[in-house]
């Protein structure tokens, strides 16, 4: 089972491919959707979960999703014909480097995958290139709670160096030209929540689905995830959501 499959599968019952809540999600598109109208981009857009509720909150927004899981922009548009949103939206399947748009966008979000332009501010800089004047970038980037030990980095399959504090985090996004306008730092409630939705929901799956060739994969996939989790990064990996607008 590839890591998409297995991505979208535990995603399947949260309301983002991220540790935030309705109401956290709801309250940054509030404060992102400043004007009455405008066009929004999400680059590695996944089930476009961002796009869909601001275009179910704004009648007037438009927006454009990109990203390489075929299957997961399938998912986008049934939703966005369910909500009555399939006009206003546009989603591509392609690599979010290789995108292209002659008309800037007011609005563009980038929420989990600053991996895709190898790093946070790769992924700034990449949001750049498509920001209309006066435009707001949306960006969710993992960050270290505490000094990861050797249990977390394992789990994570990161380094010491790949994410920075919180602190170090935002100071490096102001010395790159952005002002941080609001922010959102997921709660330990916020990332529990959505650790035991994705392991629960992809070995629940398995249940569901014993004669699936997959279903041993997705519970070998849950429980490792389980226990990378509450034996490794829980409590120090986290997860900070900026609005920041060019300097």
């Amino acid at each position: 089972m590839d890591r998409q499959t297995i991505s979208r599968l535990a995603h399947a019952r949260h309301p983002i491919a991220a540790p935030l809540s309705d109401g956290s999600v709801a309250a940054l598109l509030d404060r992102a959707l400043a004007a009455d109208e405008g066009r929004a981009l999400d680059l590695g857009c996944g089930r476009a979960a961002w796009l869909l509720r601001a275009l179910s909150a704004r009648p007037r927004w438009r927006a454009t999703g990109v990203d390489l899981d075929a299957a997961a922009l399938t998912l986008a548009r049934e939703s966005a014909e369910a909500l009555g949103v399939q006009r206003r939206i546009d989603l591509h399947h392609l690599d979010a480097r290789e995108f292209t748009d002659r008309r800037p966008f007011e609005l563009v979000l980038n929420i989990g995958a600053t991996h895709v332009f190898g790093g946070l501010l790769p992924a700034l800089a990449a949001a750049r290139e498509h920001l209309a004047p006066g435009g707001r970038v949306l960006v969710g980037e993992g960050f270290w709670e505490r000094e990861p030990s050797a249990a977390a980095l394992a789990a994570l399959g990161a380094a010491p160096g790949e994410y920075a504090d919180l602190a170090t985090t935002v100071d490096r996004v102001a010395a790159d030209g952005w002002t941080p306008v609001t922010g959102h730092v997921s709660s330990p409630r916020e990332w529990d929540d959505y650790e035991f939705s994705w392991t629960g929901t992809l070995a629940e799956w398995a249940l569901d689905h014993p004669e699936h060739p997959d279903a041993g994969a997705a519970r070998a996939a849950a429980d490792l995830h389980r226990a990378e989790w509450l034996h490794g990064y829980r409590g120090t990996l986290g997860f900070v959501t900026l609005l920041l607008r060019c300097d």
